[in-house]
């Protein structure tokens, strides 16, 4: 959507490094269709959680959150001015709020897993019905980890995974965000995700996931669920064709990029700068640049 290159440019002007807050970018292997920043751009630009994990390791938003902590303390102690780059509307909230972090309960896991595969998921869920009617209302049976995840919740916490969520997020007062967005006409943008797809076939992003799958990784890795990558993995398996692929990474990624500004148009602390083409990036960069000058 152009974040990217502004984040570049204002990086270049304040002599800073950018932090990425994009849950699938921290992954290695997967290149073509997370839209990474070039090699000569993490060359010239320093930027922290890109290409940092390998595909079957785990990582959240609570490691993100202490993690990415650390590395904004260490450039504010050098004097610099951090650019946090996103993405993950989950990632960006838990730097700019704090997570509380629920520790997971080993044997409680294994207990529900277990019911899982006795019992079937059906089980499960009229189990979530019955002490967290709540959280059953806007869950699908078929959506088990996220049953298991509320249970977990209920169980851990006693309340409901819809009020934890509400109740997890404090004010961090010690930073100074200065929040801004990027607000494209929804035609330019769905232009914009129809030509960055065909960009993505055309720079081979299925050999880029065939070669991912003879290396032995799984196809239901977490890393691995994301628009772009299940869909060619479906095409791989001779479940859909090529175009079908195509058309629904698409269609995928228009709702995902929908969910996203739904999100962040929820936080009345971004400042929302209309944009339609490429060049609108060199005014709205200095007007950023002003911004930050009348912060400090």
């Amino acid at each position: 959507s152009g974040k990217s290159r502004l984040s570049l440019n204002l990086a270049r002007e304040i002599h800073s490094e950018i932090i990425s807050a994009d849950s699938r970018q921290v992954y290695r292997l997967i290149d073509v269709g997370t839209a990474k920043p070039s090699a000569a751009e993490r060359k010239e630009i320093t930027h922290s959680f890109i290409n940092s994990l390998d595909l079957d390791e785990k990582f959240d938003v609570s490691l993100y959150e202490k993690q990415a902590l650390v590395k904004i303390d260490k450039l504010i102690n050098l004097r610099k001015i951090p650019i946090v780059t996103g993405g993950s509307g989950l990632y960006i909230r838990a730097l700019l709020d704090g997570i509380v972090d629920l520790q997971a309960d080993e044997d409680l896991r294994k207990e529900l897993f277990a019911k899982k595969e006795n019992f079937g998921i059906e089980f499960l869920y009229k189990e979530l019905t019955t002490v967290d009617p709540e959280a059953a209302k806007i869950m699908l049976p078929q959506n088990w980890k996220r049953v298991i995840r509320a249970l977990e919740v209920f169980y851990l916490t006693g309340k409901s995974i819809t009020t934890f969520h509400a109740d997890q997020f404090r004010s961090r007062s010690n930073y100074n965000f200065l929040l801004f967005g990027l607000n494209w006409k929804r035609a330019i943008l769905y232009k914009r995700i129809e030509t960055r797809v065909d960009e993505m076939i055309k720079n081979g992003l299925v050999d880029e996931v065939k070669s991912i799958l003879t290396r032995g990784y799984s196809e239901t890795l977490n890393s691995l669920n994301s628009v772009g990558y299940k869909e060619i993995i479906a095409y791989l398996k001779n479940e859909i064709s090529l175009e079908t692929a195509i058309s629904l990474i698409k269609r995928n990624t228009r709702r995902y990029a929908k969910r996203q500004l739904t999100w962040f148009r929820k936080d009345e602390r971004i400042h929302w700068f209309d944009i339609e083409n490429e060049l609108d990036l060199i005014t709205i960069k200095n007007e950023i640049l002003n911004k930050i000058k009348a912060a400090l």
